[in-house]
């Protein structure tokens, strides 16, 4: 009988707990810093809103550092962190060297936060609030961000040169990477609408625009004349992921690929003969089951490998460990 009281006041007590400070006891939770940070959402919102403001492009920047923050060792914050005499971290990794960015603006969002609610939210969950709110702020669907998560202490290079599919994958590369992580096939093709902003470097789609038949004749061409042939010239010069509307979240990527205007050789891979075909048709169609089904992959997304309880810690700098 009093073992049956003492189980009964434990499961109010956490209850309670739950309710009203958020905690989630390694459970991510979308109610997490309800108390403890009240004011972190509109924090979060108005400086991502001030970046997209001053470059509409940061947004996509900014989508961008969470999935490649998420697809090494988890969704960790690691992708943040300079290179330290211990570790060498993520920047300069292939897929993230002279591409990923956003960090700077990070920093002010994180200065912002610590403003409002010192020493209590993670990096690598400002990431994902950032995530979410750049996607909404640039026209896209919203959705309740879960939180809860702490900050590695390390990183790992040869983890991000690894764990990143290169815009060279096939469709096959692209499910097995995904399903490596929980993720389905429907949820890497919604993921994969994240391109319908953003920008690419010419070195990312030069063998797709001279060498590949299966894109249409005037992306080709046009690409063309803003990348070189030659390896090594233009290599940084930028085309626009989505050729219809590159600065507004829509479903308009999927109809380029339809229409063989998948800027990628990854991208096209979506729409080439594929298992996955019909649903890039059923996307190009019907901007509502896109966002619904991107928004349910970006929390599935969000849920992979989080630091909790004590593990990791709480970065006071997103640059470096505490």
């Amino acid at each position: 009988m009093a073992s049956s009281s003492f189980s009964s006041s434990a499961i109010l007590i956490l209850s309670f707990l739950t309710l009203c400070f958020g905690i989630s006891f390694g459970q991510l939770s979308t109610n997490y810093y309800s108390r403890s940070c009240p004011d972190l959402f509109p924090t979060v919102k108005y400086a991502v809103h001030s970046a997209i403001a001053r470059e509409t492009r940061m947004g996509a920047s900014l989508l961008r550092l969470f999935f490649h923050d998420c697809f090494v060792n988890g969704c960790d914050g690691s992708i943040l962190l300079d290179d330290t005499s211990s570790f060498t971290g993520e920047k300069n990794a292939i897929p993230n060297r002279n591409s990923a960015r956003g960090f700077d603006v990070v920093d002010n969002i994180k200065s912002s936060v610590e403003k409002v609610c010192p020493g209590v939210v993670s990096c690598a969950d400002v990431l994902a609030i950032t995530a979410r709110d750049s996607v909404a702020i640039l026209g896209g669907p919203s959705w309740n961000v879960k939180l809860g998560r702490r900050d590695a202490r390390t990183t790992s290079q040869s983890a991000a040169n690894n764990g990143i599919p290169p815009p060279t994958s096939n469709l096959n590369n692209l499910i097995s990477r995904f399903q490596s992580l929980g993720l389905s096939t429907k949820d890497m093709v919604a993921l994969s609408g994240s391109h319908t902003i953003g920008q690419a470097r010419c070195t990312t789609f030069r063998a797709r625009v001279y060498n590949e038949t299966n894109i249409d004749d005037s992306l080709a061409e046009t690409r063309q004349g803003n990348c070189p042939r030659a390896s090594g010239v233009g290599d940084n010069n930028l085309a626009p992921l989505d050729l219809q509307s590159p600065t507004f979240f829509d479903n308009s990527y999927f109809k380029n690929l339809v229409n063989r205007k998948g800027l990628l050789h990854s991208d096209q891979q979506l729409f080439n003969g594929g298992s996955t075909d019909a649903l890039v048709r059923t996307y190009s169609n019907s901007p509502g089951t896109f966002s619904a089904d991107f928004t349910a992959a970006m929390i599935k997304m969000g849920d992979i490998s989080p630091l909790t309880g004590s593990n990791g810690e709480i970065r006071k700098n997103c640059r470096r460990v505490n």
